[in-house]
């Protein structure tokens, strides 16, 4: 083996799994330990906690998580345009679009065309759609307050603040990825509606 370098082997334990890691050939100064790599936790705890929590809309109404953030996104905002909703929960169009088609087959959900524009359509939740949202609610802000007395006090107050300043850091990245987005989703539009005038 090259001088400097070295092999190492450790066990790591991920839910009921224990995994042997073997890294040869590498500096020990360049490796990079996920587990002490910050996003690579957050995405982990963020994925592990939108999975616990889906057992919740997904056995009460066998919603998936997109169905769920749209059906959520509506029940706070009232009535917005697919793209808003991507944009908001950070969903890609195609997804928004399957979960706005479901939730329509439910009855949960009206979509209405743009007198401007017909390719815009403004989605707003039905009675029956307003009921599901509020009975989810109540389960929903029990689980964020049962995820939240895991931490002292003091520490849930660390937690939001640095979630904010995170949030501020990178709110310039997440605006550009929202823009792109909204251009996109026009511009698909757009083209759609220029071959539907052709044909």
């Amino acid at each position: 083996m090259i001088a400097g370098l070295t092999k190492m082997v450790s066990f790591v334990t991920v839910g009921n799994v224990t995994i042997k890691r073997v890294a040869s050939d590498i500096m020990a100064s360049e490796i990079l330990v996920l587990e002490d790599f910050l996003p690579y936790r957050l995405n982990r705890l963020a994925d592990a906690i939108s999975r616990d929590f889906s057992k919740i809309y997904r056995d009460r109404y066998g919603l998936n998580r997109p169905e769920w953030r749209t059906l959520a996104t509506l029940g706070q905002y009232g009535t917005m345009t697919a793209t808003e909703i991507g944009a908001h929960s950070a969903m890609h169009k195609t997804k928004v679009s399957r979960a706005v088609v479901a939730l329509a087959k439910r009855g949960w959900l009206k979509r209405e065309a743009d007198p401007s524009d017909r390719r815009v359509e403004h989605l707003t939740l039905t009675r029956n759609g307003i009921s599901a949202y509020r009975a989810l609610v109540p389960l929903a802000s029990a689980y964020g307050e049962k995820l939240l007395a895991a931490l002292a006090p003091e520490d849930q107050a660390k937690l939001s603040e640095g979630l904010r300043a995170l949030e501020q850091a990178l709110s310039g990245k997440c605006n550009r990825l929202v823009s792109r987005s909204a251009r996109d989703t026009a511009s698909a539009a757009a083209t759609n509606g220029a071959k539907a005038q052709a044909k």
